[in-house]
């Protein structure tokens, strides 16, 4: 029998760039994934947030979450319109409760989700909001909680301001390092051109070099939260 798996991240094409072939990996294993993505995208992009102003941007990068989301197979995507790159202006109980509503809908075992010393502020509220939600009380389905990287965010922090990502679980994605890669195409908008960190050359140099910190052809890292056997 499958696993419930849970991916919470902040912006569409997080939840690609932070463990896409891992993603792949548990469908491929037939587990179920549930993604949820908490905050929209583009709206920081302007000196105040609105969202007629993006209203068409905003529904073409949803249909790119859609489609990078079932190039990887999950079994269900979820859309919230959070702030972009302002849930440090939104009370964290808010985004806890949220949370927690989701994990208890999906009694999800493993959590994946951001890492605390990353530059982008709602990376780091997301991941304060999953710690407290993810809490070991009696009850809690969580056993693994695990927090991935994403490129122009976990490497822009410098030495001293955060928690700096150090991973110590690493999962092979070898043979689906390709589907991450294909997803990644449907976000064609929000990546970048080499030699940018969120580039798809770049992303393959990252799996690669992850692969090659544990001999194998290509990784992704993650730094363990908690794990209950």
């Amino acid at each position: 029998m499958g696993k419930n798996v849970m991916v919470i991240a902040a912006h569409p094409d997080d939840e690609v760039l932070g463990c896409g072939g891992t993603i792949a990996k548990h469908v491929k294993n037939d587990d179920k994934v549930h993604v949820v993505i908490l905050a929209e995208g583009l709206t920081s992009r302007d000196e105040r947030r609105n969202r007629e102003k993006f209203g068409q941007a905003l529904s073409e990068l949803e249909q790119s979450a859609r489609k990078a989301n079932k190039v990887l197979g999950v079994s269900s995507l979820e859309l919230y319109d959070f702030p972009d790159n302002r849930m440090d202006s939104l009370d964290l109980l808010d985004v806890v409760k949220v949370v927690e509503n989701i994990i208890g809908k999906y009694q999800s075992e493993i959590v994946y989700t951001h890492h605390s010393g990353d530059v982008n502020i709602d990376h780091r509220r997301i991941h304060e909001a999953v710690i407290t939600a993810c809490r070991p009380v009696p009850g809690c389905p969580v056993k693994t909680l695990l927090f991935f990287e994403v490129p122009s965010s976990t490497e822009w922090q410098v030495p001293g301001s955060a928690p700096y990502f150090m991973p110590n679980w690493f999962v092979d994605v070898s043979e689906t390092l390709d589907v991450k890669l294909k997803a990644l195409e449907e976000y064609a908008s929000e990546m970048r051109n080499w030699p940018h960190s969120r580039s798809i050359i770049a992303i393959k140099h990252q799996a690669n070099w992850r692969g090659a910190n544990i001999g194998v052809e290509a990784a992704e890292a993650f730094m363990l939260g908690r794990n209950i056997e």
